[in-house]
């Protein structure tokens, strides 16, 4: 087999028409044809596709590609037939989307040596049938894409990729390689493993995107921010990541009410469909796709400008994958990801009920992304340390921590400390246990271990939780500290840590961000559900709407925060809102509220406009959704019938918590309900006087958090909540 630099360069002209290749392509493609097994480690957008493309249809055989979606197949089969024109029986795919007169016109072709590319799913290549008929063909080599999917610590863990293995050597005896864009140490160790191919050469390509933007921003006024951010990028293409399918269909509905050309995907839509939504997108007839996970692997737009996280990955391996869907031609693209650490409990939520390893593996991935979005350390560093890969550049200026940066300070006492601590627990505790230890917090793990009676509890109590979890994660970036992802995340000092203990030295941390919580999610295309402030309003017309406030809360005798909140009274300041209509678009303003309250305020607005001659940003005035929820309808039509709300809850099978947020989003919107019944059935009396006194008389705010601090323990956060529902719903609507 020919494998000098020239043959391969004709090759490459001639199918694929480039006049070189990109990296470590040339090389990785030599070792294949040369009959060895390869590791590729390439960025999505690196080129991995061609390092078994151009082998497959230069050597004798058919190649196996193993694959894990139908849609990736069908697309890798079309662009290798549109590269090789007139022969579509050169790549081919066996799956179950194929009925019985196609998987014959598959087999008929493979049988003539027509094919050099069949493309199969790790289920299809289980079936004895198959495994029968491939023995039958001369295999060139086997190539397993995506095979992150093999490990239980890679984004996309498919059972069915361990059993690769086995059946590749029950077919024929081949080489091998695996391909992926995003494999942690441990994930590559897992992969190789699995396969059979410890020896194999390891071609890691650098996982830095230097073309790519990475922003972290607090989930605020999420949906407004994202319209925001698109129309100051008009007509660019970009992907947004929900978590829910039910959160892609309402995002991708308020994009299109705001004039974007923007369409869904994701697993629960029909398959034609959802073909067609990603064909629109890769032709351009849409601007934005708003997807579920399921979009985007092996999908080939090289111009996507954008990539918006509406909700944080549950690990950085996806966030990576997903992220690097962007700029793929090496122009720019723009990584934004909104982060809030109820995100963080959602998903902790999700994998209750689940084996315990498999928990223990997803807090420690999860507790990774929270590491990488709290932190205020240049984003490359800290995604590409992930990675196994060190970043020595002190400041990317591509990253929002490396153009705003944090104040750094002397974390030499810190870090001592810190390392001090992991070496008399004899390096058996996690970073959370240790943060906990040097914050003096005593819990029941503190507890059992008698970790409250040690020297060094409490010993940095004044600096909390937070900035001990930071101290420790960046001494692990300075190779200080390492963690064993084996044994689920254990910390332990490296011979450098040791070296520092003996003889320490300045090391510049870095402070950390700080998030605002909100008391409820931004969570819905309702106005008014999310309650942390936006901010970066006009202050003059502020300070007067706040007064306004004040005066018409003492003429009706109401706090003031029932006639609107803070964060109603700053998008106010930011939006000038001339009409009730256009009132209602505003953060916390319902119809209810709008007419109950609104006549006053957008009077003084207009006022205000007029006099100081403001030119209003009509565009970002963001039209809102009409609610149509079915659940909505439902619950109300529950509580008119008296049902008690745990019943209306199992019979639309969700949780306790999602009916609350609905009922706060129903009385958010100026909708009136009574629940009285309920409350009366399940909190006695005494305790609803006294939370709704609180919020009648001493609360200068509805923050769900100053309540429950306030009240104390005798008070659980649903009996908050559901007296809160009651007191907004009576007084202010």
């Amino acid at each position: 087999m020919h494998t000098t630099s020239e043959f391969l360069h004709s090759q490459l002209k001639q199918f694929f028409g480039f006049d070189s290749f990109k990296g470590q392509q040339e090389e990785v493609i030599k070792h294949l044809i040369d009959g060895n097994d390869s590791f590729v480690l390439m960025p999505t957008g690196g080129g991995k596709s061609l390092c078994y493309q151009l082998p497959a249809l230069v050597m004798p055989g058919v190649a196996i590609i193993i694959s894990p979606l139908i849609a990736l197949m069908k697309n890798q089969v079309d662009a290798i037939r549109g590269f090789v024109v007139e022969r579509d029986g050169i790549a081919h795919f066996l799956n179950s989307s194929l009925n019985k007169a196609q998987i014959q016109e598959v087999k008929d072709d493979l049988m003539s040596g027509q094919t050099k590319l069949l493309y199969v799913a790790p289920e299809s290549l289980t079936k004895e049938e198959n495994i029968a008929f491939l023995k039958q063909l001369t295999i060139s080599f086997y190539a397993v894409d995506e095979a992150h999917c093999i490990s239980e610590w890679g984004h996309d863990f498919r059972p069915e990729y361990r059993r690769i293995y086995p059946i590749v050597q029950e077919i024929g005896k081949a080489p091998v390689i695996a391909l992926t864009a995003t494999a942690t140490p441990k994930v590559q160790n897992d992969i190789q493993k699995n396969l059979g191919m410890s020896d194999a050469r390891v071609f890691k390509t650098s996982f830095n995107r230097d073309n790519l933007y990475y922003e972290i921003r607090t989930k605020v006024n999420t949906e407004r921010e994202i319209i925001k951010f698109i129309k100051a990028n008009q007509g660019k293409s970009g992907i947004i990541y929900c978590l829910s399918r039910k959160k892609v269909e309402e995002v991708a509905q308020l994009l299109v009410v705001n004039g974007i050309k923007a369409l869904p995907y994701h697993a629960g839509l029909d398959p034609t469909t959802r073909a067609s939504n990603q064909d629109s997108f890769l032709m351009e007839g849409v601007d934005v796709i708003v997807a579920t996970i399921a979009f985007g692997m092996g999908i080939d737009k090289p111009d996507v400008r954008f990539v918006i996280h509406y909700d944080i990955p549950k690990s950085l391996e996806s966030y990576y994958q997903e992220t690097g869907r962007s700029g793929r031609d090496g122009g720019e693209g723009q990584c934004i990801a909104f982060y809030s650490y109820k995100d963080i409990q959602k998903l902790e939520k999700f994998m209750q009920g689940k084996p315990i390893s498999e928990q223990e593996i997803g807090r420690q991935l999860l507790m990774e992304t929270v590491s990488y979005a709290e932190s205020s350390l240049c984003r490359r560093k800290v995604l590409l340390n992930y990675f196994g890969e060190d970043y020595n550049i002190d400041n990317c200026g591509s990253c929002d921590n490396c153009l705003y940066p944090k104040k750094q300070f002397d974390g030499k006492d810190d870090v001592a400390l810190v390392l001090e601590l992991i070496s008399t627990m004899k390096e058996q505790f996690k970073t959370e246990h240790l943060a906990n230890i040097m914050a003096g917090v005593t819990n029941s793990i503190i507890k059992s271990y008698n970790h409250h009676k040690l020297e060094l509890f409490g010993i940095g109590k004044s600096k909390g939780i937070r900035f001990w979890m930071a101290v420790i994660r960046q001494a692990l970036i300075h190779h200080l500290l390492f963690k064993d992802i084996e044994k689920y995340g254990l910390i332990s000092c490296t011979p450098e840590g040791l070296k520092f203990l003996e003889n320490p030295y300045t090391v510049m941390l870095i402070e950390d961000r700080e998030f605002v919580e909100s008391d409820d999610d931004d969570e819905t295309s309702t106005p008014g559900h999310a309650r942390a402030s936006g901010g970066g309003g006009d202050e003059a017309l502020l300070s007067l709407l706040k007064d306004l406030r004040h005066s018409v809360s003492k003429k009706l005798n109401l706090p003031p925060f029932v006639i609107f909140s803070d964060p109603s009274l700053d998008d106010m300041s930011l939006q000038y809102p001339l009409t009730i209509e256009e009132l209602k678009n505003c953060q916390g303003v319902g119809e209810g509220k709008a007419k109950k309250f609104g006549k006053e305020f957008v009077e003084l607005i207009a006022k205000y406009v007029l006099e100081n001659e403001i030119d209003r940003p009509m565009d970002l005035v963001v039209k809102s959704v009409v609610n149509k929820s079915a659940i909505k309808v439902h619950i109300i039509n529950g509580i008119d019938r008296k049902l008690p709300l745990e019943d209306i809850a199992e019979s639309k099978g969700i949780e306790m918590e999602d009916i609350l947020n609905e009922l706060e989003a129903i009385v958010n919107s100026g909708t009136k309900i009574n629940i009285d019944y309920f409350i009366r059935q399940t909190i006695d009396d005494d305790k609803v006087d006294e939370i709704y006194q609180y919020f009648r008389t001493e609360a200068v705010s509805d923050s769900l958090r100053e309540a429950t601090e306030e009240l104390g323990k005798g008070y659980t956060e649903d009996e908050i909540r559901l007296v809160r529902i009651k007191f907004l719903s009576e007084l202010g609507n």
